[in-house]
């Protein structure tokens, strides 16, 4: 056996223990999830370990035909992907939004109540409107009234 085959050999085991590694890394990864989009991207991480799981033995072996079969893989990955993506696009709603919107509703749960405003108020104008009865400015006729020129002539 030449020094070539050897560093070939031990590339080879290499990259299979790699592949193992990372395609159970990869497996946790789907299961655990935590959310929908981590599991679709886990499982479009698994469509490559096994494209590079075939290339590798592809090498080993010297058969050619794995590289037909690697890229089927991959174009079948591929639209999976874009598959499991559309999907969540039109379902409209994840785990994160789910989750957001229940913080939200126990946020709004917890928030102290407003207080109605009084009687006749209008949001919150309370004793400013009690005090005039209506807002329209005093008119020559009420003498009594001061308007603001003579407010701005009394003052010393």
């Amino acid at each position: 056996m030449s020094e070539a085959n050897l560093i070939l050999d031990y590339a080879v085991d290499l990259s299979l223990w790699i592949l193992s590694l990372s395609f159970l890394v990869t497996l946790i990864r789907v299961i655990r999830g935590p959310t929908l989009p981590d599991r679709v991207l886990a499982l479009d991480m698994l469509v490559a370990v096994a494209i590079g799981f075939i290339a590798v033995i592809g090498i080993k072996t010297g058969y050619v035909l794995y590289v037909d079969i690697a890229i089927a893989l991959g174009l079948v990955g591929f639209l999976t992907t874009v598959a499991f993506a559309r999907f969540i696009l039109t379902r409209g709603k994840t785990e994160d939004d789910l989750l957001e919107e229940h913080n939200q509703a126990e946020r709004l749960k917890n928030r102290p109540p407003r207080h109605a405003p009084a009687r006749g108020d209008k949001q919150g104008e309370g004793a400013a409107t009690a005090e005039r009865p209506s807002a329209s400015p005093p008119t020559s006729s009420d003498a009594s009234a001061p308007t603001s020129s003579d407010a701005t002539k009394e003052r010393p």
